[in-house]
């Protein structure tokens, strides 16, 4: 029996499969909670210029912070500062001219703690000047997801997922503990970045552990399971946040209690499937038979198990694609081109959405929470919609979260629950692109480039992370640009999309030559289609 067969004799989704999901589940809550805490340790309090504050004693603060240098107050003095008479009087801040003497802020800022205590930001006055260093902050993480996605796959192909998810949880705890302790801005950006990369080792490993051990009626629900732990983590993310406000607490709140996943050299398995590609036939054949009795489906103790081996022969060799087959033929090109397009975009609007939750207006911790919430709908209606069709569900879902995102640009500041229930429209929208986009990729690329195809697309999610961040500092030059780049590229990719295959109930295609000759059958049934009216003309 090859591998498939041993999963429908001992149960594809059985007991060992449920309680190896619940061990991939858990580590979701906090990969999560690492991704998106920037909202929260990278904010950006109101703040004012304190150069020419009488510098005697504990004197009060000549103004409130939220009001001069909150919305609706004078901008200028979160850079500049103004002379001691200038300051005196609140009213005549406020009414101040363009033409008020201002000078630098030598003397550093204060900032408002009415929300936080502390955040990276006041910590090392990470605004003016330095403002851009916060964002960055955010892309180097980005980039740590990046390059960890590309060194774990290689990592994991060499040494087995268990190995990979294990050393990444203990190197992620740690590093994120020493995150809490950073003692400057670029010893804090660097320890991000190894977070980062722990995080993707995580994402991608586990994904593949559960795939490979859930046989293939499962696998798309076992996949949703773990992306709604996810937006668990999301949730809750807001409210232990709310609950402490100082960021190197903050920061160890999240890091210490995944020193708890050190149980899991214990209790989880490697990949049947690895063990057996790599020749370690007595281990595969061990573990199987745990699962089988964990299932109550126990095989006989000399089945024969097919080894799959890794030496392929020279037809499968020579069938074997290559990165310059994606683009080699030109049907093949556009449909990568599009996947990758698409990639991009839904990282670029999930994470510009999600880290920018205070350009909306309302309170951060309840934007989070209803940000998070939002995730489960949009995750579970897909299980109602996808075996229907992936095209027509990945479009729908472009489009619904691009002209909502695009709609906020036109909401004025007075009605911010109108511009926040757009924005969670749009997070609805592209968190269902999210999850469609992974399913209809693998099933559009044909299987000798499947693994490269998505290795690319991956690769252009991390881009469109990346850049993420970068996209609000055009906020300063037009608040509307952000909002406007979020609703376009999703409608071009939308309109883009039309362009690709349906592939729901199809066969999925092998090789390129397949490709190609499904489409010459599909134009060739669109022309036909065509002249039919023609046809009937004539015989009328």
């Amino acid at each position: 029996m090859n591998f498939d067969d041993i999963l429908d004799k001992i149960g594809s989704f059985g007991n060992f499969q449920k309680t190896l999901h619940v061990w991939m589940c858990l580590p979701q809550i906090f990969l999560a909670c690492h991704t998106l805490m920037s909202v929260f340790t990278g904010a950006v309090p109101p703040h004012i210029c304190r150069s020419r504050w009488p510098l005697a004693g504990n004197q009060a603060l000549p103004l409130n912070i939220s009001q001069a240098a909150g919305p609706g107050g004078v901008p200028d003095l979160s850079c500049t500062a103004l002379d001691t008479q200038e300051l005196a009087n609140l009213s005549s801040v406020i009414v101040l001219s363009k033409n008020h003497t201002t000078e630098g802020c030598a003397g550093g800022w204060e900032y408002s703690k009415e929300v936080f205590s502390s955040t990276v930001v006041t910590e090392w006055d990470l605004v003016c000047d330095k403002a851009k260093l916060n964002t960055i902050a955010s892309s180097v993480y980005m980039f740590g997801l990046l390059v960890g996605a590309l060194l774990s796959g290689v990592l994991a192909d060499k040494y087995g997922r268990r190995i990979i998810i294990l050393v990444a949880l203990a190197v992620q705890a740690t590093f994120g503990v020493g995150a809490a302790f950073a003692p400057n801005v670029c010893t804090y950006m660097f320890l991000r970045f190894v977070v980062g990369m722990t995080v993707a080792a995580v994402i991608m490993n586990i994904f593949v552990l559960g795939t490979e051990w859930t046989g293939q009626k499962h696998r798309m629900l076992a996949g949703l399971l773990t992306d709604y732990f996810f937006g668990l983590g999301y949730i809750m993310l807001a409210g232990v946040a709310y609950l402490i406000r100082d960021w190197r607490t903050l920061q160890l709140a999240i890091s210490l209690p995944e020193f708890l996943f050190f149980f899991y050299i214990w209790v989880l398995p490697d990949s049947a499937r690895w063990l057996i590609t790599k020749g370690k036939k007595e281990e595969a054949v061990d573990l199987i038979q745990k699962a089988a009795i964990r299932n109550r489906n126990p095989l006989p103790p000399n089945f024969e198990l097919f080894q799959q081996p890794n030496e392929l022969n020279g037809e499968a060799k020579r069938k074997k694609g290559s990165l310059i087959d994606l683009v080699r033929t030109s049907r093949m090109r556009k449909r990568s081109l599009i996947l990758f397009y698409l990639w991009f975009v839904n990282s670029l609007v999930y994470y510009g959405l999600s880290l920018n939750i205070t350009a909306f207006g309302m309170n951060i911790y309840l934007t989070q929470f209803i940000f998070g919430l939002v995730e489960i709908p949009a995750r579970t209606i897909i299980l109602f919609t996808i075996n229907r069709s992936r095209k027509i569900c990945l479009i729908c879902f472009f489009v619904t979260g691009g002209l909502a995102c695009l709609s906020t640009i036109f909401v004025p500041d007075k009605m911010p629950v109108l511009r926040i229930l757009l924005a969670m429209i749009g997070k609805f929208g592209i968190t269902g692109s999210v999850s469609v986009i992974y399913i209809y990729s693998a099933e559009v690329f044909p299987t000798v480039i499947r693994q490269n195809g998505m290795g690319v697309s991956s690769m252009c999610a991390r881009t469109g992370g990346i850049i993420s961040p970068i996209m609000h500092l055009l906020a300063s030059h037009r608040k509307e640009v952000p909002m406007a780049v979020f609703g376009v590229c999703p409608l071009l990719g939308a309109a883009l999309a039309l362009m690709l295959p349906e592939t729901a109930g199809k066969p999925l295609p092998d090789t390129i030559k397949d490709v190609e000759q499904t489409q010459c059958r599909e134009d060739a049934e669109q022309v036909l289609y065509k002249q039919a009216p023609r046809s009937l003309e004539v015989m009328i």
